[in-house]
């Protein structure tokens, strides 16, 4: 339509005085500058005088720098890089596996493999269990590349993930970081996949359509051929099997980073002469004098133990009856701040009974093994006047 022939309202010529600039805006926007009612807007709009299209939010890392320098690697490091930008330069399936010790660099070493895709003009996927999207991993991305990557996870806001969809589909998101949902995003030119942490069992879907990340993601690289690196300290038996016998190429970096050393780790044996502790400690000799050591030198100390409250099991001395779960017969558990038995699998809970319920002696329960109470009230009495 010819719209200089057609009259126009006083606030449908605002209207179209405000789109001089051909900007587009959505109508709240349009309406509120040219102090009118949306349903103005409305109207031009369907009259065909207003064209309506679609505003996104931009992609998120469209353009992240894959020729910023990142940080020197060391030889063993560079040898890895080197590896693995040839597979992104080759352009074709394999799988491998970057088996290096805690602090070897490895987000260091796949980074240059991320950087060669880009130089290429590829997407990119890294996969890591959903609590391992830490901000720390997407600061160190940012300082890498000059931009933050795309997020996928459970937890993202509808919009955001519906700008991040469109971005991977249009192919102007470059790397994407995610959950292991991310895999099925509509990837236009998916170049690279990383599963960081592979042995992470939060790669497992069990409800709904089950299906394993990491496997698929080999499946998913299989059929796009192009390289896919699993990366893990602690690689799971699936994988390292799979290196042993070939199938994956295996990729080790034994040391770390920077010179830093391993700890020190000491298996202690309780049942030698120099260990023994009487039935109500838990804490051994040895480890008593290196803890006590520990905080008069103004250090810090890490007692781990997996177990809640103050006993993991409750038992009458009388005739062996052991308190368990009237609804799912688990062990109770004591907790001795509150003075109940407490079950850790259902949730059941009882104030801890004056007689044993089998043979009605009073009084005569036992708290067997250590929970993490009955261990802080042993560190409290060897060291009262430590935080």
């Amino acid at each position: 339509n010819d719209i200089a022939s057609v009259k126009l309202t006083e606030k449908q010529q605002q209207v179209m005085d405000v789109l001089a600039d051909n900007t587009p805006r959505i109508a709240a926007d349009i309406a509120r500058e040219a102090n009118v009612s949306s349903g103005v807007v409305r109207g031009l709009a369907d009259k065909g005088i207003v064209e309506e299209v679609d505003i996104f939010n931009p992609a998120p890392c469209r353009r992240p720098d894959p020729m910023r320098e990142g940080p020197d690697l060391s030889e063993a490091q560079d040898a890895v890089a080197d590896t693995l930008r040839d597979h992104v330069k080759s352009g074709e399936f394999v799988a491998a596996l970057l088996d290096g010790v805690t602090g070897a660099g490895k987000t260091e070493v796949y980074f240059e493999a991320v950087a060669e895709a880009l130089k290429k003009g590829q997407q990119v996927l890294i996969l890591l269990p959903e609590i391992a999207l830490s901000n720390a991993f997407l600061e160190r991305f940012k300082q890498r590349f000059g931009c933050a990557p795309a997020l996928w996870h459970s937890h993202l806001a509808t919009g955001a993930r519906k700008t991040t969809w469109r971005g991977v589909a249009q192919g102007d998101t470059k790397v994407v970081v995610g959950a292991r949902s991310a895999l099925f995003l509509p990837y236009q030119k998916l170049g690279l996949i990383i599963v960081d942490e592979e042995h992470d069992p939060a790669y497992k879907q069990e409800d709904g359509v089950i299906y394993h990340a990491r496997d698929m993601a080999v499946v998913r690289a299989k059929m796009g051929n192009f390289p896919i690196l699993l990366v893990s300290a602690t690689p799971s038996l699936e994988t390292i099997h799979n290196a042993w016998s070939g199938r994956y190429e295996h990729l080790h970096l034994p040391a770390r980073f920077g010179g830093a050393t391993m700890p020190e780790i000491e298996t202690i044996d309780m049942r030698s002469p120099q260990e023994k502790t009487d039935a109500q400690h838990f804490i051994s000799p040895s480890l008593k004098k290196e803890i006590v050591e520990t905080v008069q030198r103004g250090e810090q100390v890490l007692l781990f133990l997996n177990r809640r409250g103050y006993a993991p099991l409750t038992l009458c001395r009388s005739c062996g009856h052991r308190m368990e779960c009237p609804r799912c017969t688990a062990w109770l558990v004591e907790h001795k701040k509150s003075g109940r038995l407490q079950c850790h699998h259902c949730g059941t809970g009882m104030p801890i009974p004056k007689h044993c319920p089998e043979c009605s002696e009073e009084d005569s329960f036992a708290a067997c093994g250590p929970g993490v109470e009955r261990i802080f009230d042993e560190a409290r009495a060897y060291l009262p006047d430590a935080n």
